[in-house]
């Protein structure tokens, strides 16, 4: 037996290419088999076919990756072709449109964003680190889309953690959806998002980190209406911004996440200083701050400089409704121009005197004038006639709606006699020459081609009085019979060149009274006032667009009458003024001025008691200033203006006017070489020198009113003053 052993060892050995792998070794045993007595076949290894799985679905999720990144990538850029265009403009955040008064200060805020924009260098540093570090800590590390970000958004908000970027969004992201997005959450969708990645990497490549940063802090909203970190500045501090302090900056730079919620002006300001502190600690966290000046920051209480926003409403309120009537008007004006009012970055400059405008809204408010009724109205413009700028303007009493009515400009109610010197005695004197002393008759008449009687509010008649008398005791007959004389096409022709129009050819009663506004008044006398230039009235003296560029605008004056008409209609409405005429409550002791009163009465018939008025006027003037001025009711027929109350616009008028002239030169009115002077009665009158002219075949009078200037009051000697030829039938 060992022999066989032997010899088997032997053979393999000799056969050694049998078991070459193992030369001169025992050969490897047979493997152990499974049979019942260790033969019968061996059963397969199952982690060998468990591999084969995990690998197979490993390839296919692999596979499916591949394939949905693919999608994912094609389908992004499919949606950030289809991305919108943004622009500069879109990122800038234009000022709101504002209107300014003649010295440049804000009188009007007329976009639905109240925004003031903030240049880079109007914007602490502090401020600038304060936003970063809350907001988007990486800010000047990326593109504009940040992965890492995105991953430490995701792993925050897992924790919950407050402090740290908990939105994926970077800065630049919120920028642009801010800029051309709607902020809803219901409209995050994968294609809104694509698009705000693809936008962001845009703008990063178009513009610095420094402008983006502005653009943003300029966009943002800060509850309360208000848009930008400058205008919250100004709004909850009352300060620019390079004037706040550190925990005032942290505030205002943590309220964009949420305005409403972070309100310092809550009852409640837990939530407000918690983000305040927040963003402290973020700031120290960036490197921004100190731990101690965190700390001593956070001591300060979140309502350490805040306005009394209650105060500064009612402020605001009462500002705007002083110049209410004056801002409608510009906004139409501005219309006119051409220009988009509802469209942000417009600066429009007016004419307004804040000063005067001011007076023309407590003269009406402060009962400083008597009006008998809540409900008695007024309408007012003030205007320079040198150049029609309008200075102020009213639109009524007693406001509570803004932008509604602006009785000044929107109501034309009937001039009542402030229109006789434009539609009647100035074409006499521009076309037939008549002389302030020409005679006219105040007797019984008819209107022509009626059987209509035209009455004074005494039911008398003073006979013949000269031309100067029929004016300041404001006759209503004399009137008539003068328009008659004039011609209806001349005084239309007249009234055309002045910028009133007329709803048909002057005649019959228009010649005491047609529609009017104060606007058209005012600057209408303004031409008498300054000689017998004619200027459109204006509110705008320039616009500043959006993009920088200025427009001047000034009204060109044109000739609407002869200087001798000017001189001889301002002497004649000197004695409107003057003590027992029928406008003696505008006199201004020692002023140097004229005008003419207006009255409205009901017909007999109305229901009215006696003598009831429903309009009333007074139109006045001086070398510097013209004041036109309406009272009434807004439906007529349901009240009335009692007799007594006649002199409102009088008394208003001079309230204002003497307000207005305290710092103006008080000089008169000077005779053109074109006229000449003539004593009548010891009254100084005037006639168009050298000029024909007729007296209608009625004898000559003398004024029966001192209404006029004695000889001394004008200046003059009545030597020089009884000299000049005079052709006409005296």
């Amino acid at each position: 037996m060992a022999n066989d052993k032997a010899n088997q060892w032997s053979r393999v050995n000799r056969n050694h290419n049998m078991y070459d792998e193992y030369p001169a070794q025992e050969p490897p045993r047979p493997p152990k088999t499974n049979g019942p007595k260790g033969g019968g076949p061996r059963k397969p290894r199952k982690t060998k076919k468990k591999h084969h799985w995990i690998l197979a679905i490993f390839l296919w999720l692999l596979t499916l990756g591949v394939i949905a990144g693919l999608a994912g990538t094609a389908l992004f850029f499919t949606y950030a072709n289809d991305a919108p265009n943004i622009t500069e403009s879109d990122l800038a955040s234009e000022n709101s449109t504002q209107i300014l008064d003649s010295k440049g200060n804000v009188i009007w805020s007329m976009a639905t964003q109240d925004r003031d924009y903030a240049n880079s260098n109007e914007i602490p540093k502090q401020l600038k680190q304060a936003v970063v570090s809350i907001e988007d800590r990486r800010f000047y590390k990326h593109h504009g889309v940040d992965p890492i970000r995105i991953a430490g958004a995701a792993v925050s908000n897992i924790k919950g953690s407050s402090l740290g970027m908990q939105g994926g969004s970077t800065l630049t992201q919120q920028l642009v959806k801010l800029s051309v997005f709607s902020t809803s959450t219901a409209d995050q969708t994968f294609k809104r998002k694509a698009q705000e990645a693809w936008l962001a990497l845009r703008v990063e490549k178009n513009f610095t980190k420094d402008q983006i940063l502005t653009f943003y802090m300029n966009k943002v909203y800060m509850g309360h209406g208000v848009y930008g970190m400058k205008t919250a500045s100004e709004y909850f501090y009352g300060k620019a911004l390079t004037d706040l302090s550190l925990p005032q900056l942290a505030l205002l730079a943590g309220m964009p996440q949420s305005p409403t919620y972070y309100d310092p002006y809550l009852k409640d300001t837990t939530a407000a200083k918690e983000r305040r502190d927040t963003v402290l600690k973020a700031m120290v966290t960036y490197g921004a701050i100190t731990s101690k000046q965190a700390s001593a920051a956070m001591k300060v209480p979140v309502s350490d400089g805040l306005q009394d926003l209650d105060a500064k409403t009612e402020a605001a309120n009462s500002t705007r409704k002083v110049v209410d009537a004056y801002a409608t008007s510009t906004i139409a004006e501005a219309k006119k121009l051409g220009y988009d009012t509802t469209k942000a970055g417009l600066k429009i400059y007016t004419n307004m005197d804040s000063n005067l405008q001011q007076s023309l809204y407590d003269n009406a408010n402060d009962g400083s004038v008597s009006f008998s009724s809540s409900d008695l109205q007024i309408g007012a413009t003030m205007t320079d006639p040198n150049n029609g700028h309008v200075v102020a303007q009213i639109g009524g009493r007693n406001v509570t709606t803004l932008q509604a009515l602006n009785r000044a400009t929107n109501t034309t109610r009937s001039s009542g006699s402030s229109i006789k010197p434009l539609l009647d005695y100035g074409p006499a004197i521009e076309y037939l020459n008549w002389p302030t002393y020409r005679t006219v008759e105040d007797k019984k008449y008819k209107y022509l081609g009626t059987n209509t009687s035209v009455y004074d509010w005494d039911k008398k008649y003073m006979g013949n009085i000269t031309m100067r008398t029929a004016l300041t005791q404001s006759r209503n007959i004399p009137a008539v019979r003068t328009l008659e004389e004039v011609g209806g096409s001349n005084a239309e022709k007249f009234v055309n060149g002045l910028g009133i129009t007329t709803s048909s050819t002057p005649g019959g009663s228009m010649a005491i009274g047609i529609d009017v506004s104060t606007e058209q008044e005012a600057a209408a006398y303004g031409a008498v006032a300054n000689g017998g230039v004619y200027y459109k009235p204006t509110y705008i003296s320039k616009v500043v667009t959006a993009d920088g560029t200025t427009h001047n605008y000034n009204s060109t004056g044109t000739r609407a009458m002869k200087t001798s008409t000017a001189f001889m209609l301002t002497d004649m409405m000197k004695g409107v003024i003057k003590p027992n005429a029928t406008a003696a409550d505008a006199e201004i002791s020692g002023l140097h001025q004229a005008g003419k009163s207006g009255l409205v009465a009901y017909s007999e018939d109305s229901g009215m008691p006696d003598k009831a008025i429903s309009d009333a006027w007074f139109t006045g003037f001086t070398k510097s200033y013209t004041l036109s001025v309406w009272t009434g009711f807004d439906v007529p027929g349901e009240n009335y203006i009692p007799w007594t109350e006649q002199d409102l616009p009088a008394q208003y008028y001079a309230k204002v006017m003497a307000y207005a002239m305290q710092n103006k030169s008080n000089t008169d009115w000077t005779a053109p070489d074109t006229v000449t002077a003539k004593v009548k009665g010891n009254i100084v009158e005037y006639e168009v020198k050298d000029a024909s002219w007729s007296n209608g075949g009625l004898p000559s009078v003398t004024s029966i009113t001192q209404s006029g200037e004695t000889p001394s009051e004008a200046g003059i000697s009545a030597n020089s003053a009884s000299t000049g030829s005079t052709t006409g039938n005296n």
